[in-house]
């Protein structure tokens, strides 16, 4: 059968463009981008890889994760996302400052906001509110719809974001990152706990390659080839329940590489998953503790960037930065220590 005619579905304002085509036997042959991209041809080759990149594209119901991939027969399904504004607009949103000079600045990100743009948050972002802050003094580097972020946490994730003010400092920061050569602490609060963590060994490295889940796009999952190297350190701090078995757990962790997700992956790999998570959450808690973040009003995983420090990128100066639990999590764990 030869392919047939690719065709949209659009769905309501708020959804992504569907296309759909069906590849035969006789269609498929080298790699998946190129045929693809002669397939759409109102799409680039490099548009199709980074579709495919983002997980928007499947075969058959099944993630296509790699781009140089052989061609096989079947229904090819990729989704457009929305289109986002050219340039973000400033927005006079208030922002918890813990550190600005002329070069960067930190903020205690709240849960629910998003770094920077992106399909279904173009408004009300970090970016936003830091154009309304610090105007043109932002960063260039990072582009239009991120200009001066260096690293991200998740829109969920509360906690310490740095963020550069001039190029100097963005690329200082940068290199910092990539070389591993900056502290960065988050608090979890997970249901049950690491394991071996009700034993004697409370503390642990999670290492695993994460890259895209096969099976669902918008997962992240520890993959045996084609993710990237990643390795979270962890201390059990507090165990909530009965200690040979318990319910939850409060646990530090720090980062060593930063991958998409990283914690909420390596977490819910040890059998610990971050209470709240509606993505790797992988089963109901107990019910005491579903008692518990009902009561404290946790509606997004318990996951919190707790500590930054690096060395100022410009003067070398040592900085470090703690933020306590935001008020959520921190009702959820005056509860918890009641189970």
């Amino acid at each position: 059968m030869a392919a047939e005619a690719p065709y949209a579905d659009a769905g309501d304002d708020d959804s992504p463009a569907i296309r759909v085509i069906s590849l035969g036997p006789e269609n498929a042959h080298g790699r998946v981008d190129k045929a693809l991209a002669e397939l759409f041809p109102e799409f680039s080759r490099a548009r199709v890889q980074a579709l495919i990149a983002q997980g928007l594209v499947s075969r058959d119901g099944v993630l296509i994760s790699e781009a140089s991939g052989k061609a096989i027969a079947g229904d090819y399904r990729l989704e457009i996302p929305l289109p986002i504004a050219a340039e973000p607009s400033a927005q006079a949103i208030p922002l918890n400052v813990l550190f600005e000079d002329a070069h960067l600045i930190v903020v205690d990100k709240p849960a629910g906001m998003a770094v920077h743009p992106a399909p279904g948050s173009e408004q009300g972002t970090l970016v936003n509110a830091l154009l309304h802050h610090a105007g043109d003094s932002l960063s260039g580097i990072g582009g239009v719809l991120r200009p001066g972020i260096v690293h991200r946490i998740d829109k969920d994730t509360s906690g310490i974001v740095v963020v550069a003010k001039t190029d100097a400092a963005h690329h200082g920061l940068s290199a910092l990152f990539a070389a591993h050569d900056i502290e960065r602490s988050y608090i979890a609060l997970t249901r049950g706990a690491p394991r071996g963590a009700a034993g004697k060994d409370l503390s642990g490295t999670i290492e695993g390659a994460i890259g895209r889940s096969s099976s669902d796009r918008k997962k992240m999952a520890l993959v045996r080839s084609g993710g990237r190297h990643a390795v979270t350190h962890y201390t059990t701090e507090r165990l909530f329940g009965p200690a040979q078995k318990p319910l939850a757990a409060r646990v530090a962790c720090t980062l060593q590489t930063g991958r998409t997700h990283q914690i909420r992956v390596h977490l819910a790999s040890v059998g610990a998953p971050c209470l709240g998570d509606p993505v790797y959450g992988s089963g109901p808690p107990a019910e005491k503790v579903r008692a518990a973040i009902a009561q404290s009003g946790l509606r997004r995983q318990a996951l919190h960037a707790a500590v930054l420090g690096f060395r100022h990128p410009v003067s070398g100066a040592p900085l470090a930065f703690e933020s306590p639990l935001p008020p959520d999590m921190a009702r959820l764990h005056a509860l918890l220590v009641e189970l």
